[in-house]
């Protein structure tokens, strides 16, 4: 809640001509978890179903939705006090640092993160300094079934055919959300005394940069450039996931007919 520009929530106009679901559930100050989007996600897709209706799952969390297909790893609840001390220490030593530690006591997870990862460096050594086991081994132990009855996913990938265009879509839609209220948007956050630069939310791309502005670390056109930045290493970790969906159907998102090609291939998919 409160978090509408910067993550281009739908508008009251568009939530008001089709229903959705899980959307400003939690405040700012809160964090959230896959396992608590299967739990949230699942009855509300069989209500949806129940009603005679196909639920559309969309967006760009694409760890969410693997979850939700594929169950979940057995992993410990978030600690809250090990999470403020682990960031505590990256404050003075930074995250290159914690990422060197992360290596020797898991080199299969911390091959995979950027030194700079902060989530996920600070998640994996959360789990280890909880259980005592890296990471990377309680990934490839049983997974648990997620919740309710997994329905058949079609799984539709949005893709750009040029990479420059996607590029300049970004830019357009940063530019746009700056001339809405971005930064006053998270200047109103801050105020409020209880969201601070750790949380996830604010960790999230476009928070973080305008945050950094906020604390004086650099001026506007920094800021511009590195969420940027940011938001077009996003796009290519997104499009990394679609590419390693199952049976994925591409669509160009560039095209004029993409519309209707995602709306024929839910109607075959769908036929009796």
């Amino acid at each position: 809640r409160g978090m509408d520009i910067g993550t281009a929530k739908p508008s009251r106009a568009e939530q008001a001509a089709v229903a959705h679901h899980l959307i400003d559930i939690l405040d700012p100050a809160q964090s959230y978890s896959a396992a608590q989007f299967c739990q949230d996600a699942t009855p509300l897709i069989e209500a949806t179903f129940a009603r005679g209706r196909v639920p559309l799952l969309v967006g760009g969390t694409m760890l969410y939705f693997k979850a939700l297909r594929e169950g979940l790893d057995a992993l410990p609840i978030a600690d809250p006090r090990l999470r403020l001390r682990l960031l505590d220490e990256a404050r003075q030593v930074g995250w290159p640092a914690l990422h060197r530690r992360l290596g020797e006591i898991d080199p299969v997870s911390a091959a995979r993160l950027a030194p700079n990862d902060s989530q996920r460096i600070q998640r994996a050594l959360e789990v280890y300094e909880i259980t005592g086991t890296a990471l990377s081994v309680l990934h490839k132990r049983d997974r648990q079934a997620a919740p309710g009855t997994a329905p058949h996913f079609i799984n539709i990938a949005l893709e750009a055919s040029e990479r420059a265009v996607l590029h300049e879509r970004i830019a357009t839609r940063l530019s746009h959300m700056f001339e809405r209220g971005f930064i006053d948007e998270v200047h109103g956050l801050r105020a409020r005394g209880d969201v601070n630069p750790g949380l996830p939310s604010m960790r999230a791309v476009g928070y973080r940069q305008v945050w950094g502005h906020l604390d004086g670390e650099y001026g506007v056109t920094q800021m511009h450039e590195k969420a940027l930045a940011a938001t077009r290493q996003l796009a290519k970790r997104q499009i990394t996931w679609l590419r390693a969906l199952p049976d994925r159907h591409q669509v160009d998102c560039l095209s004029k007919s993409a519309a209707n090609s995602v709306y024929e291939i839910i109607a075959r998919a769908l036929a009796p």
